[in-house]
């Protein structure tokens, strides 16, 4: 049992999400293993209060769809923030090009596990099926430490803010509503 109410990572008896997420973090070389908590933890708050940090430490990963392309977008961050999709949009799918409308749209349950292959509460920033196009968000720098999902949403692995933009290559961006 760990201080956050949940085990390190023993993956052979855990669901399949975890395990990939346990995998592409130990062949990344990430110091922390991820944890399985006791409860779920499907919203920021959950896991907040599971962890026993402050809910903007959470690292929340949100979907969107690339309407030109049907790409998923994934979005990491802080989660006492919403995030902005207009912002998203003109980073990852501004209108005219390729043609194409632009614009991002709603990533139902069906959409983020088959694309990703986590459900929703525990999509992870790394090790999707399909790799989406991924933000962080500026905003999680505010913290020295978060915490992510690990592919369900029982799963969490610790890792600060820079940790993540190595983990997944991907650029810090505002992408948050204002206020």
């Amino acid at each position: 049992m760990t201080a956050a109410g949940g085990t390190d990572a023993d993956t052979a008896d855990r669901p399949e999400g975890f395990r990939r997420v346990s995998a592409a973090l130990a062949e990344r070389g990430h110091p922390h293993a991820p944890r399985f908590l006791e409860v779920a933890a499907r919203t920021s708050q959950e896991a907040a209060d599971a962890l026993g940090v402050q809910v903007g430490q959470i690292a929340k990963s949100v979907i969107f769809r690339r309407r030109r392309d049907d790409v998923p977008v994934l979005v990491v961050t802080s989660g006492d923030r919403r995030v902005d999709e207009k912002k998203v949009a003109a980073l990852v799918a501004p209108a005219g090009v390729d043609g194409g409308p632009g614009g991002l749209g709603r990533a139902d349950a069906d959409y983020v596990k088959t694309r990703t292959g986590f459900s929703i509460g525990g999509v992870a920033p790394l090790a999707h099926r399909e790799p989406p196009v991924v933000l962080i968000d500026r905003e999680l720098f505010r913290f020295d430490e978060v915490w992510a999902a690990a592919g369900h949403p029982n799963g969490v692995f610790r890792a600060s803010p820079q940790d993540l933009v190595a983990l997944t290559g991907a650029p810090v961006a505002d992408v948050v509503q204002a206020g």
